[in-house]
């Protein structure tokens, strides 16, 4: 059996045979204005109202908007959500980002003051972190009430540097305090005993003055992404033995199968020889489970039409289930979050699954080529040449460096749609963690409208991304003497930069951007809206472009003059 999609009844089977424990479903958030608590929560149940604040000068203020005190038949007398300046001053509560300030008062819930910086740099990550902060401080029962008043929403930027319309801000703002309450409430327990409860049974966000239908719509949205990326989260925690690419790709037929407007193909090792994909087959011939792609198609229900076309975007997913290295072995250490490698496939798939939900306007291809990387008898060596699905050839020096190879071919076959914009994902380097870290993905693109709309697109949807170069002087490093190019570049020289130059040659003309997401793919702790484990990364980010890139598909390139 294959994982179930969020919310669903079974975990997966492990390699002995399925297993009837629940997953647990996520954390449901509903919207209301502040005055109508009680016609969404019963008395008994509110056992936490978190209260926005800002740092200013003279110290921390609650935001303008939030009344004095809650009045509600909920409550056995008034709630008082004012600052207490005394108490603040003591527990050194100065409103800055990710600070909270607990008080609780002799009867009813706890009011949490949620820091939210600046009152000129709020930004949809603030307001993702505040929310992530109310659940994981209110403790593990009853319901929260976010408290989300005009006078903050008023504050996020009306736009970005380029002229794709953004939604109202009370519409983001709602859909980023939804998603980091979801996402930090997140865990993974099927292959937990017992049924610890982890996270509050609900939470509320409770506009002042906003339009109760712009909020409804905001927390659907934010609660639909999620979704997905909790979905992407689920794939990647799973045992390897348990996620092969077979049960991958049955996972993604079991998610994906009955959505509206999607097809979907499963590519055996038979289809996959058929069409020529000498990447992922070399990979696969050291391991004893057979290769898989999956490619998923939707097509938008109300399209937008550019010169009489849907524009259409695909996206390619690096799909390693578990990679050992091949002979070019990994460490023990090296290897023992390997099961990550397959993160880019995951989060593709969880894109298209949620287009049609977001009414997605522009056509979405998902392309997941998907296999073991292994040592066995029938492994590729250093020093065997490939050929890839677009008759190049590759010598392979190093069989670690894996991932190149498989999107060789999927890149190909995104090329072969003509599409307007191929996107990829891939834990590709361990240099693009030297170069940025944990939390913050290299971007690469052959089109600078692209990368500055993918760039914008990341920060709306509360992502770390920075542009990298794809420098020419770097492109004989992969130059090779028996073949048209090597999978390695200079030993410690550039290695995000030469993966990147390598995939380059696989997208033809297309406007193309890859993000080496090895970083923040995966985290190492709980901490905002992670949680330790598959972090989903760019899931929101590519359901966010894909959002403004249905409302202004645009001209990617500038005219020639």
């Amino acid at each position: 059996t294959a994982p179930a999609p969020p919310g669903g009844a079974t975990a997966p089977a492990p390699p002995g045979g399925p297993t009837s424990s629940p997953r647990p479903s996520r954390l449901q958030v509903r919207s209301s204005d502040l005055a109508g608590l009680d016609r969404v929560l019963s008395a008994g149940e509110l056992a936490a109202v978190g209260i926005p604040a800002v740092e200013t000068d003279d110290g921390p203020a609650v935001v303008g908007g939030v009344p004095e005190r809650l009045d509600s038949a909920l409550l056995p007398g008034p709630l008082p959500l004012t600052l207490p300046g005394d108490v603040a001053e003591r527990r050194g509560f100065k409103g800055r980002t990710g600070e909270t300030l607990v008080v609780v008062p002799a009867e009813g819930p706890a009011v949490v003051f949620l820091g939210t910086g600046r009152p000129d740099a709020l930004a949809i990550d603030v307001l993702q972190r505040a929310a992530a902060s109310l659940v994981r401080s209110a403790g593990r029962r009853g319901q929260a009430v976010f408290v989300l008043p005009a006078a903050l929403v008023g504050r996020l930027p009306a736009a970005t540097g380029n002229p794709t319309p953004l939604p109202p801000a009370p519409r983001r703002a709602a859909q980023a305090v939804t998603g980091g309450a979801v996402l930090a409430a997140y865990r993974f327990t099927s292959h937990k005993s017992g049924d610890e409860a982890h996270h509050l049974d609900g939470m509320v966000v409770a506009g002042v003055d906003i339009e109760p239908e712009v909020l409804a719509e905001g927390v659907r949205r934010g609660t639909a992404v999620a979704r997905a990326v909790c979905f992407a989260r689920d794939l990647v925690n799973e045992p390897p033995s348990t996620m092969t690419p077979a049960r991958m790709a049955a996972a993604a037929e079991e998610y994906l199968g009955g959505l509206p407007a999607l097809s979907l193909e499963v590519w055996d090792e038979g289809r996959i020889e058929a069409e020529r994909l000498g990447g992922l087959l070399a990979v696969a011939r050291g391991s004893a489970e057979p290769p898989r792609l999956i490619r998923a198609a939707f097509e938008p229900a109300d399209p937008v039409e550019v010169e009489g076309r849907v524009p259409h975007v695909v996206l390619v997913g690096k799909g390693i289930t578990f990679d050992s290295g091949g002979l070019s072995l990994k460490t023990a250490e090296g290897m023992t979050t390997m099961k990550t490698d397959m993160s880019g496939a995951a989060a593709v798939l969880a894109v298209v699954g949620a287009c049609a939900e977001l009414a997605v306007r522009v056509r979405v291809t998902a392309i997941a080529p998907m296999t073991e990387n292994m040592p066995g008898g029938r492994a590729q060596k250093p020093g065997d040449v490939l050929v890839a699905r677009n008759g190049r050839t590759i010598e392979v020096l190093n069989t670690d460096a894996e991932g190149r190879l498989i999107l060789a071919d999927g890149l190909s076959l995104a090329s072969e749609l003509e599409p307007d914009v191929i996107i990829d994902l891939a834990t590709l380097t361990g240099a693009a963690v030297v170069a940025l870290g944990r939390t913050i993905a290299g971007l690469f693109a052959n089109d600078d409208v692209l990368l500055e709309r993918l760039g914008d697109a990341a920060v709306g949807a509360g992502e770390r991304t920075w542009p990298l170069p794809l420098a020419d002087e770097y492109r004989s490093d992969i130059d090779s003497e028996v073949a048209d190019m090597k999978n390695i570049g200079k030993g410690g020289q550039a290695g995000a930069i030469v993966a990147a130059l390598l995939l380059e040659r696989f997208v033809d003309d297309t406007a193309w951007a890859h993000l080496d997401i090895a970083g923040p793919a995966r985290s190492e702790e709980d901490s905002g809206v992670l949680t330790k484990g598959g972090t989903g990364f760019g899931v929101a980010t590519l359901l966010e472009f894909l959002e403004r890139f249905g409302a202004d598909p645009g001209p990617l390139r500038p005219a020639a003059p």
